[in-house]
């Protein structure tokens, strides 16, 4: 974080901002401003030059089409990965998370390369996951379920490298791809170096205030002031219960 203001990014929202994910950088700007950090947003559109000293990065959900614009963005553009190399926070929401890793297959079976920064691979899996998602973290520093809502018709398979974010109680998550054999414990996301990815919406940030202040205070490089915002904890409770988890 710079000594006047913590940066957050939200990369290029016009192929990446389907679902309202744009939504998680202003959750994030919000948390910090009410603890008297000063906060900004920085979007970074298509064609615009991704800059690599921002503190955290933002990336939302689109179609195949914006989804292989976004692909070849980031094989094409140094300054996200500079920005992971030097430690930087990101949160990646549901097409971002394929975009990032080696490769997915779109449900026009094309092969688009990803950028690599996530050992994953992604497969149709012949079905789309549409609803609540419920999921247990398997992150150091969150203790409560984490919720949102999925849509999406790909399967994603973790490499070594790469850990899920949370394993699933309800809802499908990562899913399977077609050919392939059901994991033993269902989970969602990817958790590797910097990186937070998953397949939740809501925007996921509004719905899991703990995990925007993991965020946050990764960005900050210390612990944060409790916060408590009106209305989290009663919509919250709402959701779980439209999940069955009581």
């Amino acid at each position: 974080m710079s000594d006047s203001a913590l940066t957050i990014g939200v990369l290029m929202p016009e192929v990446l901002g389907t679902y309202g994910d744009t939504g998680n950088a202003m959750v994030l700007r919000e948390r910090a401003r009410r603890r008297g950090i000063d906060a900004s947003i920085i979007t970074v559109g298509l064609t615009d030059a991704i800059p690599r000293s921002l503190d955290i990065y933002t990336l939302g959900g689109g179609e195949d089409t914006a989804q292989a614009l976004a692909a070849e963005k980031f094989r094409a553009d140094p300054g996200l990965s500079g920005a992971l190399e030097d430690g930087r926070q990101l949160l990646a929401v549901c097409a971002s998370l394929q975009v990032l890793g080696m490769w997915y297959r779109d449900a026009r079976d094309q092969r688009v390369e990803g950028m690599g920064v996530l050992d994953i691979t992604t497969d149709p899996q012949g079905h789309r996951a549409i609803g609540e998602l419920v999921t247990v973290p398997l992150v150091d520093g969150l203790t409560e379920p984490l919720t949102g809502f999925e849509n999406h018709g790909g399967g994603t398979v973790l490499g070594p490298g790469a850990r899920p974010l949370g394993r699933v109680v309800a809802g499908v998550g990562n899913g399977t791809p077609l050919g392939h054999e059901a994991a033993a414990e269902a989970v969602d996301g990817v958790v590797q170096g910097s990186i937070i990815a998953t397949y939740m919406h809501g925007p996921v940030l509004a719905r899991n205030p703990q995990l925007a202040d993991l965020l946050l205070s990764r960005a900050a490089g210390g612990p944060l002031e409790p916060l408590e915002v009106p209305g989290t904890a009663a919509l919250r409770a709402e959701r779980l219960d439209a999940a069955g988890i009581r």
